[in-house]
């Protein structure tokens, strides 16, 4: 059973992912002022499918399990979370909308890592890097903000 669910839970994260091929880095996001220290255009799919993996197995561990309903509402709010930033930062080009997205996501992913963590340990830590790397996007999508206020 945990395979089944951990596919449903995978198509949520892919289907949240997809929006960065509907709206993908343009001449737009090219041109704003970057800090310097900007990871390259092709590590972003590729950590996030490594995440997407991570946050998947952590939902399929919890499914089964007594007293899931908190971990897997949190769950349910960050991936829509996940899936709203793409449009409004790439697609209305919103960088500060973005950064209240973002920082409404990493509250999100805290929230869910702690409620995963108090049902399943394995479950919270898989959401560690996920953690990690929504800090360094919402670092990022700060100082891209201080850089190009002009466009904001």
């Amino acid at each position: 059973m945990f395979f089944a669910y951990f596919l449903i839970f995978l198509a949520a994260c892919l289907g949240a992912g997809a929006t960065g091929a509907l709206f993908p880095p343009d001449t737009w996001y090219r041109r704003l002022n970057k800090p310097r220290w900007t990871p390259p255009d092709w590590v972003f799919p590729v950590t996030w499918f490594i995440l997407y993996l991570c946050m998947a197995g952590a939902a399929a561990r919890v499914a089964d399990v007594e007293n899931n309903g908190l971990p897997l509402a949190f769950w349910s709010l960050q991936i829509a979370l996940n899936g709203l930033w793409t449009p409004v930062f790439f697609g209305l080009k919103k960088i500060r909308m973005g950064l209240f997205v973002v920082l409404a996501l990493w509250i999100s992913v805290c929230a869910t890592l702690l409620a995963l963590w108090h049902v399943d340990w394995i479950a919270g830590a898989l959401f560690v890097p996920y953690l990690i790397w929504v800090t360094i996007a919402s670092g990022l999508n700060a100082e891209v903000w201080r850089l190009n206020r002009a466009e904001a």
